[in-house]
């Protein structure tokens, strides 16, 4: 057996436990189902989300933040739903499924509210650039939220040895990458394809896992350049508010291949930074 053999299997051992995990509710799967019929109505959606306490209570209280301007309280789910959109309520779905789906494990030094912070502006940021290019938004908005899926991974299955790799990246001013190369010699990226392998993510979000790091790896799916784009955003504008943050290095290919020009960016950040306020309140 091959070095890389052997890593691809232990990572699968460490993702194997994983499996038992609570599964999607039915009332969420009928709701993405739902979803994703364009023939939907809003009446249909409305009566799904109101079976599911969790779901109705964050859309209600996005509908009532002050990212809308709504002047008048909204106060039922076919009036949240008329006003959030479709793709509003899909992206708060997919939220709440994967902020509860993980166990918070006790890591010293690992912060998971920066860890779910740092996703879900990560997540729409990649969506409003995967907007202005006019792409799929809703696989951007799916891979950023779960591009640094296998830090939970690893936190989860090896607690002691992750507060291990902090320490290390701290004590070094190191990538976190180079730190669970070190200690755990896999890191987070390998960790996250094994992981988006085994739940049967579609082909564009493992790749933007893959790449979220090194988008210019050839023939990989354009959407890693969108996330890396966007995860560097974000962590320049440090949304995560996370203690010895550090901006990941920016592949000038990747900036130059998405082509957006000064303005759009600028109205990017402005929008990620007000999208992340009003779903940051609900969810962390």
């Amino acid at each position: 057996m091959t070095h890389q053999e052997e890593t691809h299997a232990h990572l699968e051992s460490i993702v194997k436990h994983l499996k038992d995990l609570p599964t999607l509710p039915e009332v969420a799967q009928e709701l993405l189902t739902e979803l994703d019929d364009d023939e939907s109505s809003l009446e249909s959606i409305s009566e799904k989300i109101a079976m599911d306490q969790a779901i109705t209570a964050k859309v209600l209280k996005l509908a009532n933040s002050s990212h809308f301007g709504v002047n008048s309280r909204v106060v039922t789910i076919q009036q949240a739903t008329a006003m959030l959109g479709v793709q509003n309520i899909k992206n708060l779905i997919r939220l709440t499924i994967m902020v509860n789906r993980f166990p918070v494990t006790n890591c010293p030094g690992f912060d998971f509210r920066a860890f779910w912070r740092h996703g879900i502006a990560t997540a729409n940021c990649a969506e409003l650039i995967s907007r202005a290019l006019h792409m799929k938004h809703d696989f951007a908005f799916t891979a950023g939220l779960l591009h640094d899926i296998g830090r939970l991974v690893l936190v989860t299955h090896c607690p002691a040895e992750y507060a291990e790799v902090i320490r290390y990246r701290n004590q070094n001013k190191c990538e976190l990458l180079d730190a669970e190369r070190h200690i755990l010699e896999v890191d987070h990226i390998e960790a996250g394809v094994v992981l988006a392998h085994l739940w049967n993510f579609s082909d564009a979000v493992q790749d933007a896992i893959k790449g979220h790091h090194n988008p210019d790896i050839p023939g990989i799916n354009a959407l890693a350049s969108v996330v890396h784009v966007a995860n560097v955003i974000v962590h320049a504008l440090d949304l995560a508010q996370q203690e010895n943050e550090l901006v990941p290095l920016l592949s000038a290919h990747a900036w130059d291949t998405l082509g957006l020009n000064e303005a759009e960016y600028i109205a990017i950040f402005k929008e990620t930074e007000m999208r992340f306020e009003a779903l940051n309140q609900i969810f962390i």
